[in-house]
């Protein structure tokens, strides 16, 4: 018990912090820019890319288990003129615009998307993409509750 006397004991806890919208919109981004890289790598490796999700999963005698299942994951990517390709950054379901009127960004091939999303990345954490993914997940909202009323109705 002496050795726990030396010690400063208190009763604190840890406390929370809900993340922001904002906070929560950019690590979606992120995530999606991490799966885009993976997607990509895998591209140039000529493997294919398998994500996988967590889902519980009911045996027979009625045990629940968390198994891992794979899962598809869209590339951000499509083909050009030429040798050009080009990188969308998607949030729900939909382009983000990343200047007015532009919502792709230009490569020289499969091998230059790697660093298209290395500055997308760090453009999110500057908070960049802010102002767009509010006004997606705004355009997003409405969609869903048109769909809603019309499915009630």
């Amino acid at each position: 018990m002496s050795l726990l006397k030396s010690l400063k004991l208190s009763a604190a806890k840890p406390q929370s912090q809900p993340a922001s919208p904002q906070e929560r919109n950019r690590e979606k981004l992120r995530s999606y820019l991490g799966e885009q890289r993976a997607l990509v790598e895998a591209a140039i490796a000529g493997k294919p890319h398998t994500a996988v999700r967590i889902v519980t999963k009911t045996d027979e005698a009625g045990n629940r288990t968390r198994v891992e299942v794979p899962r598809t994951v869209r590339k951000g990517w499509f083909s050009g003129e030429g040798d050009k390709v080009y990188f969308q950054l998607r949030y729900g379901g939909r382009p983000l615009e990343l200047a007015k009127g532009m919502t792709s960004v230009e490569a020289e091939g499969i091998a230059g998307i790697g660093a298209i999303i290395e500055t997308l990345d760090q453009a999110v954490l500057a908070g960049e993409f802010d102002a767009a993914v509010a006004a997606a997940a705004q355009a997003r909202a409405a969609t869903m509750k048109t769909a809603k009323a019309k499915k009630a109705g």
